[in-house]
């Protein structure tokens, strides 16, 4: 490792301020990502289910230009002017803008600052619950997973598998050496997690002929059980159940939202394993006793 790496990681490790602060940065800047992969991975996951549609129906495939996480670059929906490096630091460049392009002027979405600026603040908690750590590492993935889930299912109802999926595997992994729990309560967390929802959406069906929830639902609190074990599933369930339940209603009242419109489960679920991140012993006891 070179010496200077060395160094600066010596510095983080010995100075709680200066590890919190870098961690504080680095939320800004992976916020500023995930402003991105809210916006491109669900049309990503469209333009694959069109593709394979069109090969199931033996269809030629349209040529068209590519588009994933990095290309094309980053532009203004209204006037297609391309965002330069300086119009991209995260918080800065929005202020610094007024909140507008700054060739045609249109409006900014308030929800970019707010989704780096969120995901600062949880990775910044997270530096100074956790210290120095490799349980900060996993927590800050953990956290970047939630936030990209969290306003993905608030704009289309849909949690990807492209992040569900390693997010569940990721913490089996972490916890072969014990991590946030042990392997064993972490497999059948992720088992509990995904039969627990499984059940509820068939037996809701089978009442009431609807769906209440989707596929992507039973993925993520299987991913929540894998890094938290299933001690700490009820917890997430009943926090999730309560904060959907309070919010859809002040939604139904306040907002006039119509009842027959579905409500995505999946912030939710992100804000009980957040939850469960910061309080997992707390919670725990309150019904485990330990």
């Amino acid at each position: 490792m070179p010496d200077f790496i060395s160094t600066f990681l010596d510095v983080l490790k010995e100075s709680p301020a200066f590890f919190i602060t870098c961690s504080v940065l680095l939320g800004l800047m992976v916020g500023s990502f995930l402003n991105v992969v809210i916006h491109r991975l669900p049309q990503m996951m469209e333009l694959d289910w069109q593709a394979e549609r069109l090969e199931a129906e033996g269809k030629p495939l349209p040529e068209q230009s590519r588009y994933n996480l990095v290309t094309p670059r980053s532009c203004c929906p209204n006037c297609q002017h391309a965002i330069t490096a300086l119009e991209n630091i995260p918080i800065i460049s929005y202020l610094a803008l007024g909140g507008k392009c700054s060739q045609c002027k249109t409006a900014i979405s308030l929800r970019y600052p707010m989704v780096e600026l969120l995901t600062a603040a949880l990775v910044g908690l997270a530096s100074w619950h956790f210290g120095y750590s490799s349980l900060a590492v996993a927590s800050w993935l953990i956290i970047f997973a939630l936030v990209a889930l969290t306003f993905i299912d608030l704009d289309t109802h849909l949690l990807p598998d492209d992040i569900t999926l390693p997010l569940l595997w990721a913490g089996l992994l972490f916890n072969l050496n014990h991590g946030f729990t042990d392997i064993a309560s972490a497999v059948i967390g992720a088992a509990a997690g995904y039969l627990v929802l499984w059940s509820v959406y068939w037996l809701f069906k089978l009442v009431t002929g609807k769906e209440g929830m989707g596929y992507g639902d039973f993925k993520l609190l299987a991913a929540l059980g894998a890094w938290f074990g299933w001690q700490l599933l009820p917890a997430v369930i009943l926090l999730s159940s309560v904060a959907g339940s309070i919010i859809g209603i002040a939604l139904i009242v306040f907002s006039k939202h119509r009842r027959e419109i579905p409500i995505p489960f999946g912030p939710y679920l992100a804000l009980g394993g957040v939850a469960a991140l910061f309080f997992g012993n707390q919670l725990s006891q309150l019904y485990l006793g330990g």
